[in-house]
């Protein structure tokens, strides 16, 4: 017999658990999921934030609104999975999966996506309702992996749930492996224009629910080895969306074994739940100390906050823009050895990365408050200033090793102040010019080293 066999076995034989081993569990597993099934997805809920909401309604004064409707959306999601695998006469349905789609996503709603050339397109998200654009991916290796197209994604989305259902009554596979296979075809199709995934690892648990098997959880630290898992499967099925909408268990060995161990985890601690063993993990400790963090820091309205939006603007407009300038100028003589200079300059809503929700501010000389709804809303959510030089590829006519240099001044917006350079500002204070010139000089002093290391190397 197999790991999963034994377990399996074991498992049912500690049936029915006493009341507060399965309550323990139950509260355990629902936390796990719904905290990384979302952030999987980009949800930048704490797990002590989804803790306090889940379990007691609370909600914290940091989080993010659209990040709390999110989480309460997904854990009714899992609830309705939860009842519909209970009827076991019942077979999965597309209005089913729609359904939990439109409880996912809750409504309609407009994505606003920056393009290269610092344009905005926007394109509605429609909820509960099969994908009117192609969608696609960009690979670990880069390149693009389109799914299958909105004129097919119907026929398909049938076909997967009919194979299903067939699939079930004749019980040939495994019930980890029927939910494997179901999970890859439905990624291949990729029916909706947002939420697949978390719709995926919901019907994923769905199917093992219906054949009693514990629930299972793809944590988000691992998200890396659960994206190769289905990359390297990719490969062996080919691009082609039909072809990859049809797959054949054998074909996505890679993807199996994966799910495989996560169906070992969970029965492993569904196990300890039902010998009153505990059922902490490592990482626990790390998360109770994040609720007491959130129960225990002040709560601020907002006329008690100072991270405004007239505060960021005076924060660009008052130091960093004219900053940026004089280091932009003072770094210009370095161009002369490299093929390339770029300067990232955003207000951005997240603190490392750059999306829709961002600002170009290197063609901006002053920011205001009255501009448009979508820059009033970046700005009033801003985390961060983002500004990153970086210059590579060495031009061949020196003799230096091939090297990059990143040079980072970026500013972090706090609750009542503001980072920069290691160095924390209250709102209304800024650099003095005396430390501004300090630090372009000991800027200057790193890029000048880096430099001659680089020559030195191949002297």
């Amino acid at each position: 017999m197999s790991n999963i066999d034994n377990l399996y076995a074991e498992w049912q034989s500690l049936q029915p658990l006493k009341e507060e081993d399965q309550s323990r569990l139950n509260q355990k597993f629902m936390l796990e999921f719904n905290y990384n099934s979302n952030h999987i997805e980009g949800n930048t809920l704490t797990y002590g934030q989804t803790e306090l909401l889940l379990l007691f309604g609370k909600v914290a004064e940091n989080a993010k609104m659209k990040d709390l409707e999110e989480m309460k959306a997904h854990n009714v999601g899992l609830k309705m999975v939860q009842a519909e695998a209970k009827d076991k006469d019942r077979p999965l349905t597309e209005s089913f999966i729609r359904t939990l789609h439109k409880t996912l996503l809750r409504e309609d709603y407009e994505f606003h996506r920056q393009l290269d050339n610092g344009d905005v397109s926007s394109y509605i998200i429609h909820a509960g309702i099969y994908k009117t654009r192609p969608n696609s991916v960009i690979t670990q290796t880069g390149e693009r992996f389109e799914y299958a197209s909105p004129e097919e994604t119907p026929a398909l989305m049938t076909d997967l749930i009919s194979w299903y259902n067939e699939a079930e009554k004749e019980g040939k596979m495994t019930p980890i492996e029927l939910a494997s296979l179901f999970h890859y075809r439905y990624i291949r199709i990729h029916p909706f224009e947002d939420g697949n995934g978390r719709i995926s690892r919901l019907i994923v648990n769905y199917i093992l629910s219906r054949h009693n098997y514990p629930m299972i959880v793809i944590r988000s630290k691992d998200k890396e080895n659960y994206l190769t898992a289905l990359n390297r499967s990719d490969i062996v099925v080919g691009s082609t969306p039909s072809i990859g909408a049809h797959a054949e268990l054998q074909q996505i060995t890679p993807f199996l074994e994966y799910m495989e161990q996560c169906l070992e985890h969970a029965l492993r601690t569904s196990i300890k739940a039902a010998k009153g063993d505990s059922i902490e993990e490592n990482d626990d400790f790390e998360k109770q100390l994040a609720i007491l963090r959130q129960t225990s820091t002040y709560n601020l309205d907002a006329e008690g906050a100072n991270d405004t939006p007239q505060n960021k603007i005076d924060v660009f407009n008052l130091f960093h823009k004219d900053f940026a300038k004089r280091l932009i100028d003072a770094l210009k003589p370095v161009e002369s050895f490299f093929n390339s200079f770029n300067v990232i300059y955003y207000m951005s809503k997240d603190i490392s990365s750059i999306s829709s929700k961002s600002i170009n501010l290197l063609y901006k000389d002053e920011l205001f408050l009255d501009i448009s709804d979508k820059e009033k809303d970046i700005i009033k959510d801003a985390k961060s200033i983002l500004f990153v030089t970086i210059f590579h590829r060495v031009k061949r006519v020196y003799k230096m090793k091939d090297i990059s240099i990143r040079i980072e001044a970026s500013v972090i917006f706090e609750l009542s102040h503001y980072s920069f350079r290691d160095k924390l500002y209250p709102y209304g204070t800024y650099p003095t010019q005396t430390e501004i010139n300090n630090i372009i000089s000991e800027i200057k002093s790193d890029v000048l080293d880096k430099i001659k290391k680089a020559t030195a190397e191949l002297i």
